[in-house]
């Protein structure tokens, strides 16, 4: 029933291997709930040298994973190339997918200055991917996605492959981490999205 895992798509502008999911097969698309409710969303995780990105659909409390996969640079690039490839394949990728929200990954700077840095950077192009595409933004700490996904802010990488697999249905632990880590934003996004929309509701039935 999936078409197309472990696989590089040849015929698609993007450079790197992506995992996508072909659901037409055997599946209609998720219902909407009747009020604007079906959402597709773009994860992203990024950094200089490897930048993960997962789709998502979301449909009330239904999850669905579309595709996911990482774009690297290698190192012997210089910084420019490096971020110009980082947007190029980020505006590919929603141009292929069309998503209408994203969640990013806030820079964590912790011990090392240099390397958030370096992740600082490949944020700014992706979320100028996103600008020129008018995407729905959100930014969320590595806490709050690890606490979101997992229910704890202190999940290691296992945890939250684990997680994303189980919550998206998946055959298999999505890799590398980075695309996990973006599907885990996805994922984090939407159950923020419902919290306000539910909440939203409670006000207007209050009032």
């Amino acid at each position: 029933m999936i078409k197309g895992a472990d696989t590089l798509y040849a015929c698609a502008p993007l450079r790197y291997p992506e995992h996508m999911f072909d659901w037409r097969s055997f599946a209609p698309l998720l219902a909407d709930d009747g009020n604007g409710g079906r959402v597709i969303i773009l994860g992203i995780d990024p950094g200089l040298a490897n930048t993960g990105w997962g789709v998502v659909e979301q449909a009330a409390s239904k999850f669905r994973c579309i595709a996911y996969g990482c774009i690297t640079t290698p190192a012997h690039e210089n910084t420019a190339e490096r971020l110009a490839t980082i947007h190029a394949e980020i505006v590919s990728v929603i141009a292929r997918y069309a998503p209408s929200q994203c969640a990013i990954e806030n820079v964590y700077f912790a011990n090392n200055a240099k390397s958030a840095f370096a992740t600082g950077q490949a944020r700014g192009v992706a979320l100028l991917a996103t600008a020129g595409a008018a995407l729905e933004l959100g930014e969320y700490s590595p806490v709050q996605i690890k606490s979101t996904v997992t229910g704890s802010g202190t999940a290691d990488k296992k945890q939250i492959q684990y997680m994303v697999r189980t919550i998206l249905g998946l055959p298999h632990e999505p890799k590398p981490d980075h695309a996990a880590d973006a599907l885990a934003a996805a994922i984090c996004h939407a159950n923020m999205r419902g919290g306000v929309a539910a909440a939203a509701a409670r006000a207007e039935t209050a009032s």
